[in-house]
């Protein structure tokens, strides 16, 4: 048996699947969220945030369980979960055409828990490199404005969205570069685009 547990299957880093999922729903939605296309386009999106967003990237935090990768774990089943969740709440929105004043605060509140996560993920997000800590800023921004748009007023305050949305283009492209980094470095077996050092690194 113990001859058994020895033996363990190679497996590739999750963690540049997990960033593009979160990349690119991230960007979908930020895009919508600027007013760069209609709102009404985000239904169009629900099955990527169900799919991608969510299961794709739940599945890389499993793996990085596997990988005894806390940070990993921890932010991608965690973000995972959250763009199956949010991609249920638009769909029963849509679907069932639930009134804005009844789907707003509860909305705004579930962005300030979300708000709050990242600021712990946040934290330890320097700990790892300097282009992680960057997107993460970046998504505590994205969150923070989120919260405000929606609790201050119902609809949701369209100039405090619209700049939700664009912090939230950034973030994804900053996301995007990672996923390029981890992807490009392994392939080549050489730094082509460098991530930084953690904080407190001397290297």
């Amino acid at each position: 048996m113990a001859e058994d547990n020895q033996w363990q299957p190679p497996l590739a880093d999750p963690a540049p699947l997990g960033l593009a999922a979160f990349a690119l729903t991230t960007f979908a939605f930020s895009v919508a969220n600027a007013g760069i296309i209609p709102e009404d386009s985000i239904r169009l999106f629900i099955p990527l945030a169900i799919f991608y967003g969510g299961l794709a990237q739940f599945v890389a935090g499993l793996f990085e369980f596997r990988n005894k990768n806390v940070f990993g774990a921890t932010g991608f089943t965690s973000y995972g979960a959250f763009w199956m969740a949010l991609g249920t709440v638009e769909l029963l929105v849509r679907q069932f055409g639930v009134a804005e004043p009844i789907i707003s605060y509860p909305v705004g509140w579930f962005f300030v828990a979300w708000a709050i996560f990242t600021a712990i993920m946040w934290l330890g997000s320097w700990g790892i490199h300097a282009a992680l800590g960057i997107t993460f800023t970046l998504l505590l921004a994205t969150f923070i404005l989120l919260s405000l748009a929606v609790l201050i007023s119902s609809p949701p305050n369209p100039a405090i969205l619209h700049i939700a949305g664009y912090v939230g283009i950034v973030t994804a492209i900053a996301a995007w570069y990672i996923v390029a980094a981890d992807v490009l470095n392994w392939t080549y077996g050489r730094t082509i685009l460098p991530v930084g050092p953690a904080a407190g690194s001397a290297s």
